[in-house]
């Protein structure tokens, strides 16, 4: 049964909530990165505020508590109903007064200025405070959505720095992760399978990464099946020798531009020669960074256009030289 992304994200959330730790600091990465990506610094009536819109009344109770245990600050907690364009139930955790605790935390500089990513001393803390980094991260603005072709571990960042901060404490985890900005919002992605069961083990949701697997294991068999039942053999053989025949046709391109092939055509070249069974849906996925699969096709038909242009101009055979008698170019 495929389950919704939001039952997997809070299912997530539920586990990460309940992680313990006794060292303070790990506690504080946690603490700093939930109120840097679920608000941050306001002024309300001439003070400094810090706020936190959740969507967990838990996460909200262990923000709370870290609050006051850590920090020994008072905060209060609001409840956002849904309505108009919020269509669920949100939590507002607001401390007033609160600058003193913006600078303990970091939110605020030496000099009283807004820090606009995380603390430098937070990114290049231990391997707990990195985890803890994206633990709070994930509380404040994570998603995880189903496992398949477009599987992803997403935390929607209140700007360019802190995206950057996040990739880089995913990083020094060895966990592979991009930025990338639609329509002014900045995320951070996780993309690869076992890189988010990984990161998911990391931040310590243990448990959810046995789940996560499982998942995509069942994934990958019904995907298995059904491309058995949907495409019969004369299309498999189709789609089989189409693939040899790009690959052959690519690889004469490149023997005759030689060292005067544009990077990126050359780039999406190799894509395809690196990944003979691939789609052009999953060439695009495994470019750096991601294309479309028009994007892939386009630069694919530029390099063979060329090759053909230079091969015809210098006499030579052009890139059909090196296909079997009896492949033919569609």
């Amino acid at each position: 049964m495929k389950l919704a992304a939001t039952t997997l994200t809070s299912e997530v959330k539920d586990e990460l909530r309940r992680v313990e730790t006794t060292k303070t600091d790990v506690r504080k990465a946690e603490l700093t990165t939930t109120l840097r990506f679920a608000g941050g610094l306001h002024v309300i009536s001439g003070r400094i505020a810090i706020e936190a819109e959740l969507d967990s009344m838990e996460v909200s109770q262990r923000l709370r508590k870290a609050l006051a245990e850590i920090f020994g600050v008072k905060s209060e907690l609001s409840v956002l109903s849904a309505s108009g364009p919020r269509t669920t139930t949100n939590y507002l955790v607001r401390v007033l007064d609160a600058e003193t605790l913006a600078r303990q935390t970091g939110l605020l500089d030496q000099r009283g200025r807004p820090v606009r990513g995380l603390p430098n001393k937070l990114t290049t803390g231990s391997p707990e405070e990195l985890a803890a980094i994206w633990r709070g991260a994930f509380l404040a603005r994570g998603t995880l959505s189903d496992p398949g072709r477009s599987s992803s571990l997403e935390v929607v960042s209140p700007g360019n720095e802190s995206a950057m901060a996040l990739v880089g404490a995913a990083g020094r985890l060895k966990v592979p992760a991009k930025t990338r900005e639609v329509r002014g919002v900045h995320r951070v992605v996780v993309r690869e399978g076992e890189a988010i069961a990984a990161l998911l083990r990391r931040m310590g949701a243990v448990s959810m990464v046995s789940r996560w697997e499982e998942l995509r294991q069942r994934r990958e068999v019904r995907a298995g099946v059904n491309r058995l039942v949907n495409f019969d053999d004369a299309n498999l053989r189709r789609s089989a020798q189409a693939a040899v025949a790009a690959c052959a046709r690519i690889e004469r391109a490149l023997e005759i531009l030689g060292d005067s092939v544009p990077t990126h055509l050359r780039y999406a070249g190799q894509l395809r020669l690196d990944f003979k069974d691939a789609s052009l849906d999953e060439l695009g996925h495994h470019a750096d960074p991601p294309m479309t699969k028009d994007a892939v096709a386009g630069r694919i038909r530029r390099l063979l256009a060329m090759a053909d242009k230079v091969a015809a101009e210098q006499g030579i055979p052009g890139t059909e030289a090196n296909l079997p008698p009896d492949f033919a170019i569609s």
